[in-house]
């Protein structure tokens, strides 16, 4: 089954949302993840107070290295990056761009982790396909407000420095956003880690 959103998502009613709606306070070391893309590091705070179980996935694939080379495979401008198919995404072994979207990882799918905080600028979510307990080990970075996603998604955290080099992943061709040889997430890690 493709994990994406439903098509039918639109634009309309953008309303303005706080962009302090995440604590202003850093994660600590072991709920903060690195991104290293190809111009450099992303850093995320985790929020296991929102998605426990969902943070907890991508924390054990993390430390698997099983997000190391995978693809952005899905690049919307003025939506979202989407990445974490660690099935047919990786760009070193096994990169099948056809199917890029359509993996997940070998573990259980995860039941819907909803809450109140809403999808702006930076915001991590989960994937998923239409059946709201799917999400796996997909994930996309918001590059704006999109509030049709809002209580529909998981939040699983918040860009907290890199966003400029987030907005440097090459963007998809076409409505739904497939990239041709696409940006990859080179190296990604829990700094709490040595």
């Amino acid at each position: 089954m493709r994990i994406k959103f439903a098509t039918a998502l639109v634009v309309a009613g953008l309303t303005a949302f706080s962009a302090s709606t995440f604590s202003a306070q850093a994660a600590e070391p072991d709920n903060t993840m690195i991104i290293t893309l190809k111009d450099g590091d992303v850093t995320i705070a985790l929020r296991p107070d929102l998605a426990p179980q969902h943070v907890a996935r991508i924390k054990e694939l993390v430390r698997e290295g099983a997000y190391d080379n995978v693809a952005f495979h899905r690049v919307i401008e003025g939506f979202m990056a989407q990445t974490g198919d660690v099935q047919f995404g990786d760009m070193k072994e096994g990169f099948a761009p056809e199917r890029a979207g359509t993996g997940g990882s070998d573990k259980p799918d995860l039941p819907a982790e909803f809450s109140k905080v809403p999808f702006e600028r930076g915001v991590l979510g989960m994937a998923r396909s239409q059946d709201p307990n799917s999400a796996n080990s997909q994930f996309f970075i918001m590059f704006t407000q999109y509030p049709s996603l809002n209580g529909q998604y998981t939040v699983v955290g918040e860009v907290e420095k890199g966003m400029d080099l987030v907005d440097k992943i090459k963007r998809g061709a076409g409505g739904n956003g497939e990239v041709s040889d696409p940006d990859r997430m080179v190296k990604v890690r829990i700094a709490g880690d040595k």
